[in-house]
């Protein structure tokens, strides 16, 4: 069962509803995380986690896990535990954004709470020296086919990406291959059963060898922190249970 967010109920311009990159914040992951702290003896958290509508997770969301859970406010801001640093609390003491949303670096790590998938709009052969995306700044060492896939930076998924990291479907991985556009990005599919309509994964649980933030953020030269904030703003978002 999944819910939309309050604020996050239009899909991004230029998308289709059914379609557009949907960030889906669990729940019952955030509920884990933060009763995790709770039995290592943290009893408060800092307010910064609810900075940047919680770092894209949804402050209503966040501040009901956090408050069920019974973890109180501080006001002091640890350091390395804002937005645009990095995800890493220098107090044991305290819940951290890390710790909470399973970023990088977390200790004790933690699952993440949020998974970005999109969606296979089409797919085509691509032959030897044929480019894709601006500049044809990728062209294709060899025959091969690739997938037109919703997101883009507009959604989050910054242009450094493109030919840096890679997605899954059904469960195989697939490089992101030239420029990031604004709402779409190519995949390079080689000979794999891949159709239109098909999820795609950017996002997910690097403990299951899914794409995660980790690769992102070797490849974008960004924080954690600043790149799930910036995803769940942009991208469609939804609760799950």
């Amino acid at each position: 069962m999944s819910s939309a967010i309050p604020g996050h109920d239009h899909a991004a311009p230029g998308s289709h509803p059914r379609s557009a990159p949907v960030a889906r914040i669990s729940r019952a992951v955030l509920t884990a995380n933060a009763r995790a702290a709770w039995e290592c003896g943290i009893r408060s958290y800092d307010a910064s986690i609810l900075e940047a509508d919680a770092w894209g997770h949804g402050v209503e969301l966040v501040r009901d896990v956090i408050e069920t859970v019974g973890l109180e406010a501080q006001t002091h801001h640890v350091s390395g535990n804002t937005v645009d640093s990095a995800p890493v609390a220098s107090r044991s003491d305290m819940l951290s954004a890390a710790a909470l949303f399973g970023l990088p670096g977390a200790e004790p790590s933690a699952a993440p709470a949020l998974r970005l998938t999109g969606t296979v709009l089409s797919v085509k052969d691509l032959r030897e020296g044929e480019g894709v995306s601006y500049g044809y700044a990728y062209r294709a060492s060899a025959d091969t086919r690739v997938a037109l896939v919703t997101g883009g930076y507009a959604q989050g998924i910054v242009r450094a990406l493109g030919g840096a990291v890679d997605v899954a479907i059904a469960g195989e991985r697939h490089p992101v291959v030239g420029r990031v556009a604004m709402d779409v990005c190519v995949v390079d599919i080689t000979d794999a059963a891949v159709r239109r309509g098909d999820e795609v994964l950017f996002l997910g649980d690097p403990a299951q060898d899914e794409p995660s933030l980790v690769e992102w953020v070797r490849a974008a030269g960004l924080t954690a922190g600043e790149l799930v904030t910036m995803v769940g703003l942009r991208a469609g978002r939804e609760e799950t249970a």
